[in-house]
């Protein structure tokens, strides 16, 4: 309790302080025994990252995953407009709500049941919106009003264009390489974003190109640049972050015979758990800024 409070005081302190706001001189003695009196001072990301609302299975994955370097790298800051795109279960929620509560919005954008087209599928995705629900009711003051927006495959919207400082996917561009929708949905998110926004993307990255319909959960990273750039973004930088060169890419159910989803059971369970989670490309991306006007 006492971690959880002083990360969501420590998120809420510093989301209200812009990179601007110095101390006088007259008050830098004040300041400087304030900042001791925190234990730690810490940044309203890693005040979120080690709040006690996560799940402890959830958290035992940074590792893996490298939140703080990941959310850093693509420049997320306390006071930004977020859009996570399809968020499964949750596991960035934990940190990117908390973190933007107070000054920002968390936005998660899930599939919208209704337009999907089998009754099992619409079932699934009705499944992954009421567990998001449930897991953001369970922690209020942590996570605040964030909001859940769907969104039609088909026709992808994520919100009012030029409406969002960021877009973010986490492991989701196999799901559209393998369903051919990767081109609208890279669009959607070039449209909500404002001029200069961000869109970050970090996917399970194979050896090279994969083929339309593959069942691997690897995509090549030149692919995903590609697919990015079609739709008129930039590539500002590719980081190793996520990198994980102990996955030789060839498993007998793809990505998810690693951890954390271990389909294959026992099975080579031993070998599996010691290659740990896949690699994976970690890219940063800008919509180009509006264009001045000519002058008069």
């Amino acid at each position: 309790m006492i971690r959880s409070t002083l990360a969501l005081a420590m998120i809420a302190t510093l989301a209200a302080c812009s990179p601007s706001d110095k101390p006088a001189a007259s008050n830098e003695a004040a300041s400087q025994a304030a900042t001791a009196a925190a234990e730690p001072a810490i940044s309203a990301l890693d005040a979120a990252i080690a709040g006690s609302w996560r799940d402890p299975a959830n958290a035992a994955r940074d590792g893996w995953r490298h939140p703080a370097q990941t959310l850093a790298f693509f420049g997320i800051a306390p006071d930004q407009t977020v859009i996570e795109i399809t968020p499964g279960g949750g596991w960035y929620t934990e940190i990117l709500a908390p973190m933007l509560r107070e000054n920002g919005h968390y936005i998660a954008a899930v599939m919208d049941p209704e337009s999907a087209t089998s009754e099992g599928a619409k079932g699934y995705y009705a499944k992954q919106i009421e567990t998001l629900k449930a897991k953001l009711a369970t922690a209020p003051d942590a996570y605040g009003t964030p909001e859940i927006r769907a969104f039609d495959l088909a026709k992808p919207v994520f919100g009012e264009p030029g409406s969002a400082d960021a877009v973010l996917t986490f492991r989701n561009v196999h799901n559209w390489q393998r369903s051919e929708t990767a081109e609208l949905m890279f669009q959607g998110f070039y449209d909500v974003l404002k001029p200069g926004g961000t869109l970050g993307v970090v996917e399970h990255r194979a050896n090279g190109d994969v083929a339309k319909g593959d069942s691997s959960g690897y995509v090549g990273q030149e692919q995903v640049i590609a697919m990015a750039t079609a739709a008129g973004f930039a590539l500002d930088e590719a980081s190793e972050i996520n990198a994980n060169p102990a996955d030789t890419k060839d498993h007998e159910a793809g990505v998810w015979s690693l951890p954390p989803v271990m389909r294959l059971g026992d099975k080579d369970r031993e070998k599996y758990a010691a290659i740990g989670e896949s690699d994976r490309m970690t890219l940063r991306f800008h919509k180009h800024a509006a264009a001045a006007p000519a002058a008069q």
